[in-house]
């Protein structure tokens, strides 16, 4: 705009606050991926299980309805620890197919079209940037993971009566922290895969083969060192010992390997794991995102 017009004024509008400015990257990656109706058609179907199991809890609490549907109340599954970590597993696997669609394509764009330094000239940090594009996976697998299975443990509180809610306080802190925890094992990775690989098709499969091949590598080490020390390279692994332990407050079963009995490792070597992979993925991202880049 020329000078000589005196058209150019100072912005005056409101001013987004800092800590809302990374929403902004969530509600535009939205708006791109649910034009596709078979993504569109595949989130829905997300809701299934929960469903299912919200009318299995109605229909244990309701003995008339059984009545009328001939189903006794003793083939009717238990609604308990084992119950909500079945059910989170179920999720857990929908959760992985939806990070799939989604990771790859939230980083990768902006480096091949150079837009990083468009959103660091901006009060846009990069931290900021971290989070907004990690908000995009953990909202979208939140609402298929926890949320719905925390209204499904309200619901059953509701029903079994005073107490029940008391006592079993553990299964929602283990929903929520299991949940989590699997939600970081997902997003991080997508997001280092995203921003180290630009090709979109090439960093799913790369997803893909983190999680296979992994279970195939932690299988060939234990059993060729008869140990279970392979667990640490299998990221399902890890996040089953802590969803265990959080779930029903025990171990995974012992394994019989070459005639040996091995126990398996310790939950807290599972939390470490888990944190050197995260640690890891940020270093990646840190060492990728910069506003410019040195071309020789």
């Amino acid at each position: 705009m020329a000078v000589y017009k005196h058209r150019y004024t100072r912005y005056r509008g409101d001013l987004t606050a800092g800590w809302q400015r990374l929403l902004v990257l969530p509600r535009y990656a939205y708006r791109r991926v649910f034009r596709s109706r078979f993504f569109l058609a595949f989130f829905v179907l997300c809701f299934v299980a929960p469903l299912g199991a919200a009318v299995l809890i109605y229909l244990r609490h309701n003995l008339s309805a059984l009545a009328l549907l001939g189903i006794p109340a003793e083939a009717m599954l238990p609604v308990d620890a084992g119950f909500f970590k079945t059910l989170l597993g179920i999720q857990g696997g929908l959760a992985f197919l939806l990070t799939v669609f989604v990771g790859p394509g939230l980083v990768s764009p902006d480096l091949t079209h150079n837009a990083l330094p468009l959103y660091f000239s901006r009060p846009f940090s990069r931290a900021q940037y971290v989070l907004g594009k990690l908000s995009v996976l953990f909202i979208l697998l939140s609402a298929v993971t926890w949320i719905p299975l925390a209204l499904l443990f309200l619901l059953q509180a509701n029903l079994a009566g005073d107490g029940w809610m008391m006592e079993n306080a553990r299964i929602l802190a283990a929903i929520v922290l299991g949940s989590w925890v699997w939600l970081l094992s997902l997003s991080l990775p997508a997001l280092a895969l995203s921003a180290w690989v630009r090709w979109r098709a090439v960093a799913g499969a790369l997803l893909f083969a983190v999680f296979i091949v992994g279970r195939g590598f932690r299988h060939a080490f234990n059993e060729i060192l008869v140990t279970r020390w392979g667990e640490l390279f299998d990221i399902n692994r890890m996040v089953q010992i802590i969803w265990n332990w959080l779930f029903l407050g025990e171990a995974l079963e012992s394994q019989r390997i070459r005639g040996v009995t091995i126990e398996t490792i310790p939950v807290w070597s599972a939390w470490v794991g888990l944190g050197i992979l995260f640690g890891f993925c940020l270093l990646l991202l840190a060492r990728r995102l910069r506003a410019y880049e040195v071309v020789r």
